[in-house]
């Protein structure tokens, strides 16, 4: 079902591209991940000491407001505690913290990625569903179609491959190994700014507000997908929330309602 919070203008443009996120709102490779970093936060913070509440709350709600933000300036932030608290006196810096979040996440990863490899899951088990055949549908209907996510590019491109996704867009951006800039943003910028592209004729999907809030400040279409990356499909209403503070136009759970959310964007 589509939950539609403002209708688009009848005078808009037609839609040209679209941007979508790639963890949470394709792929649920990753999913997990907060049960992944919210621990090792809490650990580098309070050191050998018992974790107090008061810091568990506060990781928890970093994490939840960070969505969608790349990995780095989520460990940023963590340096920052690991100071501010005062708690633990070994202080890394933030890359430090970012290839020890990416070593126990890819461990998860990993064990998902061989289950693919040997046949004991396929691609269908670790995507939101419709995602793939509603990508297509906008492909089919002469749409560009890119992913811009916060993940490392090399791990994006791994995965997207892995789960025979590759081929289907046209470009994919993740995160610039070693450097702290923004994927997503640099994306939307880019297809603005030197190819003078209306928002109104981008689309921009995801379940993160980061990309939600860029879509909305450019004036492009946005999509918050609400997913459930469990059950991959229904709305997952701490998420919904999240995409409808962020600025987003329409709120979708999965894509099983395909042709409902083509007419709304007016490609029905």
């Amino acid at each position: 079902m589509i939950e539609v919070l403002r209708e688009l203008p009848e005078t808009r443009r037609q839609l040209k591209v679209a941007i979508f996120d790639f963890d949470g709102t394709i792929s649920t490779l990753r999913n997990g991940w907060e049960q992944v970093m919210a621990p090792l936060m809490i650990e580098m913070i309070c050191g050998d000491k018992e974790p107090v509440q008061q810091v568990i709350d506060e990781v928890r709600e970093y994490i939840d407001q960070s969505t969608g933000v790349q990995t780095i300036f989520q460990m940023m932030w963590l340096e920052e505690a690991v100071r501010r608290r005062g708690l633990n006196p070994v202080v890394h810096d933030a890359w430090w913290y970012k290839r020890e979040y990416n070593r126990r996440l890819m461990a998860l990863v990993s064990d998902r990625l061989e289950a693919l490899r040997s046949g004991a899951a396929r691609a269908s088990d670790f995507v939101v569903s419709g995602s793939v055949e509603f990508v297509k549908a906008l492909v089919e209907r002469g749409l560009e179609v890119h992913i811009a996510s916060g993940t490392d590019h090399p791990d994006v491109v791994n995965e997207a491959r892995s789960l025979g996704l590759l081929e289907t867009f046209l470009n994919v951006s993740g995160a610039p190994v070693d450097r702290a800039d923004c994927s997503k943003e640099a994306v939307v910028r880019q297809l603005i700014d030197e190819r003078g592209l209306g928002g109104d004729e981008l689309l921009v999907a995801g379940d993160g507000k980061v990309e939600i809030r860029l879509g909305h400040e450019v004036g492009a279409v946005t999509l918050g997908v609400a997913s459930d990356e469990v059950r991959r499909c229904g709305v997952n209403p701490v998420k919904r929330r999240r995409l409808i503070d962020a600025g987003a136009d329409a709120i979708v759970g999965d894509f099983n309602e395909q042709e409902s959310i083509l007419s709304w964007l007016g490609l029905g």
